[in-house]
This record gives C-alpha cells, sequence and structure tokens, in this order.
C-alpha cells in the first residue's frame, strides 16, 4: 500500500466521523421550515383583516378565501400553539444538556483518554459548550415569551379572554426573560380584562414589542378604549393596506409555486405516459444506459471528494478565512453575507482546483465529459425540471416533516437571506445561492460525480447515489430526503441532456424561488 493510499484511507474515515457527527448534532437542532410557517401565518392574519370597500373588489375578495382558507385565525391559533410546545420542548433539553454538561467533572487537556471513550471535557471546552448552551437556552426562554405575547392576543381576538390572561400571565410569571415583554403583557392584560384599564407607555409598548397584525390588533383595542377616533380612522386604513399588499405577497409565494407544481405534476404524467407508450424512443429513456467513458478509477474519485471538498471545505478554507480581516460576529448583514461569499468561493476554488489537478493527466477527456452547449433544448430541460421537482420535493418535505417533528437542523443561510432586509446585503446572497452554488456543485456532482460512477454502477445507480452524497453534503438530517429527491431530479436532468446548463439552470430556479419567498417573508415582519 502506497503512502498516498493510505492517507487517503485515513482522510476518508476522518471525513466519514465529520459527516457522521454534523448530521447528529443537526438532529437536536430546530428546522428553519418552523420559523418560517410561522412568518407565513402573520401574513395570512395580516390578510385576513382586509375588507372590501365596494362591489368592485368581489374578485379580490374570492382570492382573499382562497388565499386564507376557511378559519384563519383558529389555524395561526394551532400553529402558534405547535410552535410554543416545540420551543418548551427544546428549552427541556438545553436545560438537560447543561445540567449534565456541569454535572461533568473537567479534566486538564493533557489527561489521557481510553480510545473507548469521549474525549475528556477540559476547562476551555466546559466553558465554550456551556456559553453555546446558555445562549441558545435563553434565546428559547425569548422566543417562548414572544409566542405567549402574541398567542394571548390570538385567543383574546377568538373571544377566550380567559385563555389570553392565562397566556401573558405565564410570560410575567417568567420574569427576567425580557422586562420589555412582561410590560407589554401587563399593558394587554389590562386592555382585555374585565376591570380595563390603560397602563403608562402602553402605545409605546405596543408599538416596540409587537408588529404586523398583533400590533394594529391591540393598538385598536387601545384605541378604542381611549376612544380616540382619529387614530381609529388612521389604524384602519393603514392597515386595510398593509392588509391588500399581504394578499399580493401569499399569491406571489403560494399561488405561482401551485401553478408550477400544477403543471409539473401534468408534465410528468405526460413523460410517465409516453414512456409507458413509447418506450425506449421516449424523453425519459434518452441517454437513459449511455454510460460514460471514465479513465480514471475509484480512488481519484475518493480523491477529489475527501481532498478538494472535506478537506479544503472543512479544514484549508475555514483556516485560511480565520485569517482574513472579516469579523463574524456582527449584526452587519452586509458582512455576513460578504462572509459568506466569500467562504463559499474559497470553497468552491479549492474543491475544483483539486479536480483539476486529479484528473489533468487524463486530458483531453471524452467528448461527453463536462459539456457545455448553448445550442440545444438544454433550457427545456431546465424549466421543465424545476417543474416536475417542485411537487416531488414537496410532498416528501410535508413527510420529512412529519419524520422529524420539526428537529434536524436547516441550512444557516437561509435565516440569515430571512432576516435580513438589506437590498446590498440580499443581492450577495443571491449570487451565492443562484449562481454560485449552482455552477460549483453542478460541475462536481453531476459533471464529475455521476458520469464517474458509471464506470461501477448503472446510470440509475450512479443518479441514487450521487443524489444521496448531494444531500449528505449539506450536513443536515432535515434536508436529507428533500435534497436526495431534488438530486435525483437533476441526475435525470443531465444524464437525459448531456449538457450541464440544464441542471445548472434548474438548480438557480431552485435556489432563486426560495430566496424569493424568504424576501417576501421578510418584508412582511
Amino acid at each position: 500500500m502506497t503512502l498516498k493510499r493510505l492517507g487517503l484511507i485515513i482522510l476518508t474515515l476522518v471525513a466519514i466521523l465529520f459527516a457522521g457527527s454534523s448530521l447528529l448534532r443537526s438532529w437536536q437542532e430546530p428546522q428553519f421550515q418552523s420559523r418560517l410557517e410561522l412568518y407565513q401565518t402573520n401574513i395570512v392574519l395580516q390578510a385576513a383583516s382586509w375588507e372590501p370597500l365596494n362591489d368592485n373588489d368581489a374578485n379580490f375578495k374570492s382570492l382573499q378565501d382562497a388565499l386564507l382558507g376557511v378559519k384563519p385565525f383558529e389555524s395561526a391559533t394551532e400553529q402558534y400553539q405547535e410552535a410554543r410546545k416545540s420551543a418548551q420542548t427544546n428549552l427541556e433539553k438545553a436545560q438537560k444538556q447543561l445540567e449534565q454538561l456541569q454535572s461533568k467533572p473537567a479534566t486538564t487537556p493533557t489527561t489521557p483518554k481510553s480510545q473507548s471513550e469521549y474525549p475528556p471535557v477540559t476547562n476551555t471546552s466546559r466553558q465554550l459548550q456551556q456559553q453555546q448552551l446558555q445562549q441558545s437556552f435563553k434565546g428559547l426562554q425569548k422566543l417562548i415569551a414572544e409566542l405567549d405575547l402574541r398567542l394571548g392576543i390570538l385567543q383574546a381576538n377568538q373571544g377566550k379572554i380567559d385563555a389570553a390572561l392565562k397566556s401573558w400571565s405565564q410570560l410575567q410569571q417568567r420574569s427576567g426573560i425580557n422586562p420589555e415583554f412582561d410590560k407589554a403583557a401587563a399593558v394587554l392584560a389590562g386592555l382585555w380584562s374585565d376591570s380595563q384599564r390603560i397602563l403608562p407607555n402602553a402605545e409605546q409598548l405596543i408599538q416596540n414589542n409587537l408588529e404586523g397584525w398583533f400590533r394594529y390588533t391591540a393598538l385598536d383595542q387601545l384605541y378604542q378604549l381611549q376612544q380616540r377616533q382619529d387614530a381609529l380612522a388612521n389604524l384602519e386604513a393603514t392597515q386595510q393596506e398593509a392588509a391588500e399588499q399581504a394578499i399580493l405577497k401569499l399569491a406571489v409565494i403560494g399561488t405561482v409555486p401551485a401553478l408550477t407544481a400544477f403543471f409539473g405534476v401534468g408534465l410528468l404524467i405526460f413523460l410517465i405516459g409516453q414512456r409507458v407508450v413509447q418506450g425506449k424512443t421516449s424523453l425519459l429513456a434518452l441517454n437513459s444506459d449511455g454510460r460514460w467513458s471514465t479513465p480514471w478509477d475509484g480512488e481519484t474519485i475518493i480523491q477529489v471528494f475527501v481532498v478538494g471538498f472535506f478537506l479544503m471545505g472543512q479544514i484549508v478554507v475555514p483556516l485560511a478565512i480565520g485569517l482574513l480581516p472579516i469579523p463574524r460576529s456582527t449584526q452587519n448583514f452586509r458582512i455576513q453575507a460578504l462572509y459568506v461569499l466569500v467562504s463559499y468561493l474559497l470553497v468552491a476554488f479549492g474543491a475544483l482546483s483539486v479536480l483539476y489537478l486529479s484528473i489533468k493527466r487524463f486530458f483531453p477527456l471524452p467528448e461527453n465529459w463536462f459539456r457545455f452547449r448553448l445550442q440545444g433544448r438544454w433550457f427545456l430541460w431546465g424549466l421543465g425540471g424545476y417543474c416536475v421537482a417542485l411537487p416531488i420535493v414537496v410532498i416528501v418535505s410535508l413527510i420529512n416533516q412529519q419524520l422529524w417533528q420539526g428537529q434536524g437542523g436547516s441550512n444557516p443561510l437561509l435565516q440569515l437571506a430571512l432576516e435580513s432586509q438589506d437590498t446590498v446585503a440580499l443581492a450577495i446572497f443571491f449570487f451565492t445561492a443562484a449562481i454560485a452554488a449552482p455552477i460549483f456543485e453542478e460541475v462536481l456532482f453531476r459533471g464529475f460525480l455521476l458520469p464517474s460512477l458509471t464506470r461501477y454502477l448503472s446510470v440509475w445507480g450512479s443518479i441514487l447515489a450521487s443524489s444521496f452524497l448531494f444531500a449528505v453534503a449539506h450536513l443536515s438530517l432535515s434536508e436529507i430526503l428533500p435534497l436526495f429527491a431534488l438530486g435525483i431530479v437533476l441526475g435525470v436532468v443531465y444524464t437525459r441532456s448531456r449538457n450541464l446548463l440544464a441542471p445548472m439552470l434548474l438548480h438557480s430556479l431552485w435556489n432563486s424561488g426560495t430566496l424569493l419567498s424568504l424576501f417576501v417573508l421578510g418584508t412582511s415582519q
């Protein structure tokens, strides 16, 4: 065995252990989808307050009913109750982990460890873990307080005053989490209690601690109690304008994907039917059995992924980034977006450099390798693939949510894109997700990995294997099934079109659609 092969085996084992530990860690992390659903619920509540001024708005009213459902307020209450239950479960887990960590004896870093045991808890690692858990613990406490504040307004709006007062009372009993929330809860309890009362700075506290429909509802109750007719009229006008905008936003993030998915289902049925009727002359059968002529072996494949993707992406690039004068802990979304972009470009450059050096000795490659052709039907393959992927991934995601129950972690870029409303930051995020990511990932997973695997597997086997690695590479348990499904569609599009521009277009459309939805949801907060 050569020294190179031995080193590659060791690095492969390290990469597998790293990926496995990262996936296990993500098991305890909340899914981003849960927060996203609350954002959409808030838009639904805002849209539900719209009232037509004349008969000409009948069509708009029909659109409102179709988008909101039968009982939007009851559905929103259930959504918030589920979110609170999930947050409470995560809070209890974090508290238990803190207690376990505090009960473990600390050792010095030089203490030898048994190979069958976990690494010892050093004073430094203990402090770091405690800080991370305490930060997570405080964040969950704040989230629960915020949920209780809003849940009470939902309950009061439906006439469940006792339940609302109980929600606000629970918030006040957990004193010290956020004094502003405590004061706001007291204000709301005063407005809806039997002996209604207005506390000092009531309006300012509502303005500071509530937003959207919740703010309008609380202010409406306050102004009615104060008998401020002018303020009520202005509030009503502002709320109606916001409600119209909310309906349009729901149409963008709901109707457009729904129509695309509907077309995708029809296209999928047509393609499957054509495959059954026409057999090997159908579109789905195009190039389905055509393997690539692969001049390198499995060692080269492993080398590209272990050295290029893992070593460069998880060790070399993070060390290099640490030397750059870019602060990581900052509230400036532009700096965060720049950090993500620079990190991603360096990872892509490192991995593609290793890829080039690994296969350079096999140049010139056969004609069907890394093919980029502007001619042909690649655009139709990419666009059609996106339409077909949408309903498939949505169905898989719904099953996935039931499987993980709000746990399993998520891509941190999604949260940043949701919270950032800075135009420059969003432009940087868009370039990273909709341009850089499709180019790099499609060259690596569809351009290199999938064809290379056809040396050992069938085309379909290569599609499944490359899709699984594509999903695992994102290091979030909750994303494995949806990304695996997306990877299969990407693989089918590439093997049939034999043009990397097709899966790149599909990938770009997918990421662009996600970012657009996040932008629309974020602007409503």
